[in-house]
């Protein structure tokens, strides 16, 4: 339940076009849809301005298909992360419109219009080919959440003239998701160059001692560059929602889809 939709039903009341009854019966589900196995939080979206996410790793694709149906039918974007292959196309037979990112291994159904919003583009750097995964989870969701998002992936410190040579490029972005496994030195060298706001994300990719994305997210809370964030192992979506927060901050809430 967007903003717009909640506006459009309190506008079409006003306009003497809807009767109130029908109006309650449009609202009934805020703030929250129980379902036997899910409480779906349909009013995420007016209180932060984007909607609740699906994490779809445990869940089983009936699970996923049944929140999204209602999810869908709520008039909201639906957007499932860590969504298997397998169980993306059982989810996808159940639920019309909804597309599967191989690569980003993330879902969705697009409902509402996506209104560009933000001071500028969220820019997703990638150290290397191996840490993709994860930027395309975090470049897909800042999307999906209304930034335009540019790209620039394998740039990592062990060839570090292939990060300078695209400075100028990455200067003109707003918000900065710097994505790195092994020992996740690259966002350090990013904040150290430039004055941005920076979220990295350690990725599990590496060898043993990398245990899993410890050592890069280590690395990244012990940045000497000032003004790093650095947000959970893997996470592409939470960095997303913060880059969009960031990226929104001092516009007006209205404007919001």
């Amino acid at each position: 339940m967007t903003e717009r939709v909640v506006r459009e039903i309190l506008e079409q009341v006003a306009d003497g076009k809807l009767q109130v009854s029908a109006a309650m019966q449009r609202l009934k589900h805020l703030p929250f849809e129980e379902l036997d196995f899910a409480r779906i939080d349909h009013h995420r979206w007016l209180r932060r301005g984007l909607p609740e996410v699906v994490l779809g790793e445990h869940k089983s694709a009936e699970q996923i298909a049944g929140i999204g149906r209602r999810i869908v039918a709520a008039g909201s974007n639906l957007i499932v992360t860590r969504l298997s292959r397998d169980k993306a196309s059982v989810v996808k037979r159940k639920l019309k419109r909804f597309v599967y990112y191989d690569v980003a291994e993330l879902g969705a159904i697009i409902t509402q219009p996506i209104e560009p919003r933000g001071h500028g583009a969220v820019m997703v750097i990638s150290a290397g080919t191996s840490d993709i995964k994860v930027a395309e989870e975090a470049a897909l969701c800042a999307e999906f959440f209304g930034n335009r998002v540019e790209r620039l992936y394998d740039v990592g410190v062990a060839g570090l003239h292939r990060l300078t040579s695209s400075l100028e490029l990455i200067e003109r972005a707003s918000v900065l998701i710097v994505v790195a496994g092994m020992e996740g030195a690259l966002p350090s060298v990013v904040a150290g160059l430039l004055d941005k706001p920076l979220i990295a994300v350690p990725t599990s990719a590496g060898y043993g001692t990398s245990f899993g994305g410890l050592t890069a997210l280590l690395g990244m809370l012990n940045s000497c560059a000032g003004g790093v964030t650095v947000v959970n192992i893997d996470n592409g979506f939470g960095a997303a929602f913060a880059a969009t927060l960031i990226n929104r901050v001092g516009l007006d809430r209205q404007t919001t889809a």
